[in-house]
């Protein structure tokens, strides 16, 4: 083993297994390491306030990019839709089947949009209203307040007419 390689925290067990869900034995360190590059700013303190999936017209959210960071925006005014990805600290990352609520059934962790995962990266794709400094106000979140961010990429997927390009 990789002595460079930090050592993986327990996993969250406060949320539980539900009936016939599986955890499997997490590995003792991390293949990677990466770089927070902001924190989020949402209407939501705990996860259980979290909507299921974001929305266009939900609530206005800041995303606060860390000043070292700034110059990597230049030009992101430009587009209206952003893809935001972030890291979801709160969750389990043991589990390999789960029971989702909404289904009733067991499915797979990779078949599934659960936060519980291995690596807990969640993706959303944003309307962007305005930028200001370092600052992003958005729509479509739905993350914990301050949760990390790891990367914005502008989003270019057809969605309605005049969203895939920059203005």
């Amino acid at each position: 083993m990789n002595e460079n390689r930090p050592t993986a925290p327990s996993p969250d067990q406060s949320f539980g297994i539900r009936p016939g869900e599986i955890a499997a034995d997490l590995p003792e360190a991390f293949d990677a390491s990466l770089y927070f590059v902001g924190r989020i700013r949402t209407p939501w303190q705990r996860r259980e306030e979290c909507p299921r999936r974001g929305s266009m017209d939900g609530p206005l959210c800041r995303i606060e990019v860390d000043p070292r960071w700034r110059d990597a925006l230049t030009g992101i005014e430009q587009y209206r839709r952003l893809l935001v990805l972030y890291w979801m600290h709160l969750s389990r990352r043991d589990l390999v089947l789960q029971s989702p609520k909404h289904r009733g059934s067991l499915m797979g962790t990779f078949a599934l949009r659960s936060p519980v995962r291995p690596n807990p990266v969640a993706a959303a794709v944003v309307g962007l209203e305005k930028v200001e400094g370092t600052t992003l106000f958005v729509r479509g979140l739905d993350c914990v307040d301050g949760t990390a961010l790891l990367d914005l990429k502008p989003d270019f997927a057809p969605a309605e007419k005049g969203c895939d390009e920059p203005t």
